[in-house]
């Protein structure tokens, strides 16, 4: 935990020397998973922080701040001095208050080689008129945590659930607190009645009249030593206001049985606010954990809830209007050339599977599945609310196979205007991670096609085994960091500069080992200053050398 709240610390130490607001057009982000990307209450952007990226070896945090420009389909990058630490798997919300802010509370710093990790209970302000960061210190707030849900509602910001996790344990939350948005306070509520179990990841709506529904999540529990069982959760609660607005705000857990067809169990779904009083969920991920091998089932799927009538629904693509138009006259002309018989439509097409087997090393077999759902895979589909001819219309929907996301989990998505945009996520081949950064977009009103904003090609992405030497290691990090991170050359360059001036450079040519005793000293005075003359010196020298060793594989 010291080792990296020293990291944390050195990080930061670089971000202050930041002292003007630097908007510049940029390359779109690098690829990244759990970030948080929100629309700008007042402008026609979107919203872009933080995120993380793992390359097979390493996994590379980030706190930077992209600017997408809806109109002009291109991306800035924001710097503004004192930003939140490094973070992923935190959560960020948007009110209208003077000119728009954007809240961000908690996530998780890991480091570079994966296995720690740091949770942060901190809570700020992105003002978005004057482009300055604020944190705002208030007691009483809830736990460090990633995972968790956090929305703003009625002057409030309500967050629920998430989890923590150390080196030997984990623990998963259900509590809820309110930060009210006029006092700067935190208050944490006892909602009555029986609520959901602890979770992340979880679904979380607010209703018109300032309630909570609570859908789905993750969450795992210790069977016995080093033997851990995962639950997806598939209930679904209402969380309700009642005497909202008096001094007195009582809140109460209630479970919801909606009607339709609800959403295949999955995890790593993403959320976003649709029209018409709906929320929608798109993608994720069916993990099967069996003893022998690991099997993903990706979705690039849309459910549609709608609150009012608490009723489930899978979206269905109606293809372009000249396309509708000519699938009708073909069954026009197919069913009066059929000499007048009644015509026998093909059935629905259902899911279609591609299902690949990978054997790893040790002989265990890996078992990658893909579902793309087939055109009106559900015929049960009573909760879309069309007219029949529209429904006769979806049928054929996919046929024209539209360019959509490839399956997909953990994408980061907004809605603006009516149209949702997908950035990014991840599918998994093998032992392999592929992150995305590709950008897709589609008219939530019209519900006619997929719009590709940006493409990605997947398989130009470097993935770094982890069996090879520590060398190669090394050379392969700064490799990534070319290739995979050029846009982020902006801040990388002037905490190059900043870098080689307060931190012995690596010389050509030397290995870590010869690094780490031609410096030591100075890293040790380095660990010592952040740590304070009460800390031991074993302690001191442990983040002394994890600070060189991150220094010499990432020397920007």
């Amino acid at each position: 935990q010291e080792d990296l709240e020293a990291l944390i610390a050195e990080f930061q130490s670089l971000d202050a020397k930041k002292t003007q607001v630097i908007e510049s057009s940029c390359p779109p982000p690098s690829p990244r998973l759990n970030c948080s990307l929100c629309a700008h209450p007042e402008r026609d952007e979107l919203i872009l922080f933080g995120g993380e990226y793992f390359n097979g070896q390493k996994t590379y945090l980030y706190n930077d701040l992209y600017i997408y420009h809806i109109r002009k389909n291109s991306w800035a990058k924001l710097d503004i001095p004192n930003p939140p630490p490094r973070r992923c798997a935190h959560q960020a919300a948007v009110v209208p208050t003077a000119g728009g802010q954007l809240w961000i509370f908690g996530g998780e710093f890991a480091s570079p080689n994966g296995e720690q990790f740091y949770h942060y209970k901190d809570l700020w302000v992105l003002h978005l008129a004057t482009k300055t960061w604020e944190q705002i210190k208030a007691p009483g707030g809830p736990s460090g945590r990633s995972g968790h849900r956090m929305v703003a509602c009625k002057r409030q910001l309500i967050i629920f659930g998430g989890f923590h996790e150390s080196a030997r344990d984990f623990i998963y939350y259900n509590d809820v607190y309110a930060f009210n948005l006029d006092s700067f306070t935190w208050s944490k509520l006892a909602p009555a009645g029986m609520g959901p179990a602890p979770r992340s990841g979880c679904q979380m709506t607010p209703t018109p009249e300032g309630n909570m529904i609570i859908y789905g999540g993750y969450s795992k529990q210790r069977i016995k030593k080093d033997v851990d069982k995962g639950t997806l959760h598939t209930d679904m609660f209402l969380l309700k206001a009642e005497g909202a607005g008096k001094e007195e705000e009582r809140w109460s857990w209630s479970r919801l049985s909606p009607s339709g067809v609800k959403p295949t169990p999955r995890s790593g779904f993403a959320v976003a606010a649709a029209p018409n009083n709906r929320c929608l969920l798109f993608g994720g991920v069916h993990d099967e954990e069996e003893e022998e091998s690991i099997e993903g089932d990706f979705f690039n799927d849309i459910y549609f809830y709608d609150i009012g009538k608490n009723r489930w629904f899978p979206a269905q693509l109606k293809g372009p209007k000249s396309e509708r138009r000519k699938r009708r006259r073909g069954r026009q002309a197919e069913a009066e050339a059929a000499g007048g018989e009644e015509l026998q439509l093909p059935p629905p097409q259902g899911p279609l599977e591609i299902v690949k087997e990978v054997v790893a090393e040790d002989g265990t077999v890996m078992t990658i599945k893909q579902v793309i759902p087939g055109a009106a895979a559900d015929k049960d589909r009573s909760g879309s609310e069309e007219e029949e001819e529209e429904e006769e219309e979806e049928e054929g929907g996919a046929l024209g196979q539209p360019v959509e996301p490839c399956p997909r989990s953990s994408a980061m998505v907004a809605v603006k205007h009516g149209v949702l945009y997908v950035y990014g996520g991840m599918f998994e081949v093998g032992d392999r991670q592929v992150t995305l950064s590709d950008l897709h977009s589609i008219d939530l009103h019209r519900m006619d096609q997929w719009k590709v904003l940006l493409e990605m090609d997947p398989k130009t992405q470097e993935w770094l085994e982890e069996s090879e030497s520590d060398e190669e290691e090394d050379d392969d990090v700064e490799g990534a960091e070319g290739g995979e991170e050029e846009e982020e050359s902006s801040e990388e360059e002037s905490e190059d500069e900043e870098g080689e001036q307060q931190h012995p450079a690596v010389q050509p040519g030397e290995a870590q080992a010869q690094y780490m005793a031609r410096t030591e000293q100075y890293w040790l005075g380095l660990a010592r200053s952040h740590m304070g003359p009460e800390a031991k010196d074993k302690k001191v020298l442990k983040v002394a050398h994890a600070m060189a060793k991150t220094f010499y594989e990432d020397p920007v």
